[in-house]
């Protein structure tokens, strides 16, 4: 099974916008990197009003590398019950997706490896309060997906999260001190191109 609201082959990406955006911004993250937690904490909204103001598209590709470097298999986890928000709407996985984050775990805890712990942070997401999605992630359906996003990702010639384009064009979105850069900074970034 494919979830909504995604595009390429084997609907590995998760798009956020408009399906025909002339501009995309494409943004590769894996759910336990804490420099992907910064990004999405300081510029994640930035990004997600700019989309809805249809100056790009978002495209999420995810990487899972961490639970083979920290172990476990929270980062698959997380990103299949991502799918499981994605059928629900755009503005659901979203608001999932920065539920995630604002509740990620340090790296060697593998705490999105639990299903339990994953349906209490989409609780946090009033869309996401159906039983469908709950029965999604409790019974794993994007669990073969999520591998497949996985895949995608070693395949894409990125070598570390996050990784941000716009139009194919890298995008500094981490500072040289760790932390991400300004949404002002973010935004001449992507508008110069």
């Amino acid at each position: 099974m494919i979830p909504a609201n995604t595009r390429g082959p084997g609907g590995v990406i998760v798009r956020y916008g408009d399906a025909e955006a002339e501009h995309v911004l494409s943004v590769y993250a894996d759910l336990r990197c804490p420099y992907c937690k910064r990004m999405e904490l300081d510029l994640g909204a930035v990004m997600e009003r700019a989309a809805d103001e249809g100056r790009f598209a978002v495209d999420h590709h995810f990487a899972t590398f961490i639970d083979d470097s920290a172990g476990g298999s929270g980062s698959m986890e997380a990103l299949a019950a991502l799918g499981a928000a994605a059928d629900e709407g755009q503005k659901p996985f979203m608001h999932f997706l920065r539920a995630l984050y604002a509740d990620q775990p340090s790296e060697d805890v593998d705490a999105f490896a639990d299903r339990d712990n994953l349906l209490r942070l989409a609780g946090e997401v009033e869309a996401l309060h159906t039983d469908a999605f709950r029965q999604k992630v409790a019974e794993r359906t994007y669990l073969p997906w999520a591998a497949q996003v996985s895949a995608a990702f070693g395949t894409s010639g990125v070598r570390s999260t996050p990784t941000v384009l716009i139009d194919r064009t890298p995008v500094p979105v981490i500072n040289s001190m760790g932390y991400a850069v300004t949404p002002e900074a973010f935004l001449a970034e992507v508008t110069s191109r």
